[in-house]
């Protein structure tokens, strides 16, 4: 199948994109050793660069949707230099990888944008032998195989001896200062494994971009068209249902605290509770069912045609309308217990969800053909927006405003948040604010790590504990922890 759908055999690959390759792995061997920070951007422009001339060598121009894939990639990867938290990181690296392979291979069906990540594993065995062949040939007698050897062996010289002269004397491992990674030989053996990663990874790359694998040539045929009553009538009484409880939704839950009361007998934070997962579930199930009507709906003519736009733009309002009910009631659940990393994360789903739903219905009014790069772009977005909001200064910020209005603060869990509580934790009362800052200066450690491996976020908690350290109290922070948990 993959012969099938390979472009023709790439190029000889390019000096440049050597050399763009060889740049990577050595930053990756001299920068990524410390931590996750902004040396992963720093890392990701070489490889980028390889790809690039990769491709340009293959004669595939850049285009619009090329350049917005790469362009937010390397934005995703901001992420990590802003952010101490690992899981908003994490998010974010895995939706640069994701629109890089996007932005390597030019996809725009729901196959290529689905299966475009797999490409770069082919890459990955296919890059090297690549490489070696171009370095072969240029070896063979071209004007620039003694230039390479003479680049090959110049850094080589450099990182050893720079490395053993660093170890050996202080005074100029302290020439070079904080702007260079650690030259010593600690850890060796890892940052060969760096080296080896990142040079392979720049090839994978670059391989993929100079001959992608076309995932667009897989073509998912439609299901067998289905009658108009076969195929409308469980919409219809769907739609009958999805009504009759947004009408209950209205009625009830924006009703106010009083009517909540009044019509279940359960408190304002248990009936949030109790419905909030049930309507994830649903927006989910309801999208799923929108795929299914599609691969079967009728399509004989204009009479189909308006048919499918009206049951199913019909359902995509309605559903609208259950995302809000979604969002509405975790928004009465923090209300009463506080805001989690959970329950920020299922929020932001629902959100995303329901722009899902949003382009659906525009595709329906406009033509489907840009929609799977739409959604793909809205959830590159969405991890963005995510990662900069800084999901623990907002949990933070939100609880320390509810401890002013309720008296109420979850200590334990406050503790366990990362350095980006720091600014909203610093304003709170003592010793709330010693008892949560010390668990976070615990975390941080006494020794900072380089520049580039270090976030925003800690950078900023570490200079409030240094201008204000916490006095912390033990005993203090566990009868505090009783008389303000809600638990």
């Amino acid at each position: 199948m993959l012969a099938d759908l390979r472009s023709d055999p790439p190029a000889p690959i390019r000096t440049a994109t050597l050399c763009a390759a060889l740049a990577t792995g050595l930053l990756s061997m001299l920068l990524l050793g410390d931590g996750l920070a902004i040396n992963l951007l720093i890392v990701a422009v070489p490889a980028a660069l390889a790809a690039y001339f990769a491709a340009q060598r293959a004669g595939r121009a850049p285009r619009p949707w090329t350049l917005a894939w790469a362009i937010g990639g390397l934005a995703l990867l901001v992420v990590p230099a802003l952010r101490d938290a690992g899981w908003p990181s994490f998010l974010a690296i895995v939706s640069a990888l994701a629109l890089g392979a996007l932005a390597l291979h030019g996809s725009r069906t729901w196959p290529g944008i689905l299966l475009a990540p797999l490409g770069i594993f082919d890459g990955v065995l296919t890059g090297v032998g690549w490489a070696w062949r171009g370095l072969r040939e240029r070896a063979g007698g071209s004007r620039s195989g003694p230039v390479l050897r003479a680049i090959a062996v110049t850094v080589v010289l450099l990182v050893v001896f720079g490395a053993l002269f660093a170890g050996a004397d202080a005074a100029f491992a302290g020439l070079l200062g904080d702007l260079m990674p650690d030259a010593s030989l600690s850890g060796g053996p890892w940052r060969v494994l760096l080296l080896v990663f990142g040079v392979v990874g720049a090839l994978a790359a670059a391989r993929t971009a100079a001959s992608p694998v076309r995932w667009d040539r897989l073509v998912v045929g439609p299901g067998k068209a289905r009658g108009r009553v076969e195929w409308a009538l469980p919409l219809i009484v769907l739609n009958l249902l999805f009504a009759a409880f947004n009408a209950v939704q209205l009625a009830v839950l924006f009703g106010g605290y009083d009517v909540v009361l009044e019509k279940t007998d359960l408190s304002y934070s248990e009936y949030a509770r109790q419905g909030f997962w049930q309507l994830l579930a649903a927006t989910l199930l309801t999208l799923a069912v929108i795929v299914v009507a599609l691969r079967w709906a009728p399509r004989e003519g204009e009479r189909d045609r308006s048919l499918v736009r009206g049951v199913l733009g019909t359902l995509c309002a309605l559903t609208l309308v259950v995302v809000a009910s979604a969002v509405r009631r975790m928004d009465m659940y923090v209300e009463a217990y506080g805001l989690t990393r959970l329950r920020v994360s299922v929020v932001a789903v629902e959100l995303w969800l329901g722009l899902v739903i949003v382009l659906i219905m525009a595709a329906g009014v406009w033509g489907a053909r840009w929609l799977p790069r739409a959604v793909a772009a809205s959830a590159a977005a969405g991890v963005l927006a995510f990662g900069l909001l800084s999901p623990d200064g907002l949990i933070a910020e939100r609880n320390a405003q509810r401890y002013q209005e309720t008296g109420k603060f979850d200590l334990e869990y406050a503790r366990g948040l990362s350095a980006d509580a720091a600014p909203a934790v610093d304003g709170l009362p003592e010793p709330l604010r010693s008892c949560v800052l010390t668990r976070i200066a615990d975390g941080l450690g006494d020794e900072s790590a380089p520049w580039y491996a270090t976030s925003l976020g800690e950078s900023r908690a570490r200079q409030i504990i240094e201008e204000r350290p916490p006095r912390y109290d033990g005993l203090g922070c566990a009868q505090f922890d009783e008389e303000t948990s809600y638990r």
